[in-house]
């Protein structure tokens, strides 16, 4: 029963829990965010290229069609893609980015702590200097 204790006492710790939460809305965003750009962010930058932008991609071999009418054997690079996904992760490291910069913000800034002053050796050093006199 020790085990179950110390693994529901980790498990339930506020970082952990709180990791998991920003884990799952991570996740969530990241589709919202892979949605905004396939679906409008690619097309205007498709009209600059007059291609579909996701769709664009360096053909290293030329295909064959076969019976079906299907493309097969096509070698190519497919850089509409990566594109895409380097977009999609530069709009999410700015918003986490920003999130995180907002957080700071509102946390309590820590106040200097206030200047202890003499220690207990040095006022008795004070008096003892001060008997001598």
């Amino acid at each position: 029963m020790g085990f179950v204790s110390e693994f529901k006492d980790f498990a339930m710790k506020g970082n952990l829990v709180d990791i998991a939460v920003g884990f799952v809305m991570g996740a969530a965003f990241n589709k919202v965010v892979a949605s905004f750009t396939g679906g409008i962010v690619s097309p205007l930058i498709g009209l600059l290229f007059d291609a579909d932008f996701k769709n664009l991609k360096y053909i290293i071999k030329e295909g064959t069609m076969n019976d079906a009418g299907e493309k097969v054997g096509e070698v190519a690079v497919l850089y509409g893609d990566f594109l895409t996904n380097v977009i999609d992760f530069l709009i999410v490291a700015f918003v986490m980015f920003l999130i995180v910069k907002g957080v700071n913000k509102m946390k309590k800034k820590e106040e200097p702590a206030p200047d202890p002053g003499p220690s207990e050796k040095d006022l008795l050093m004070e008096i003892r200097d001060a008997l001598k006199k």
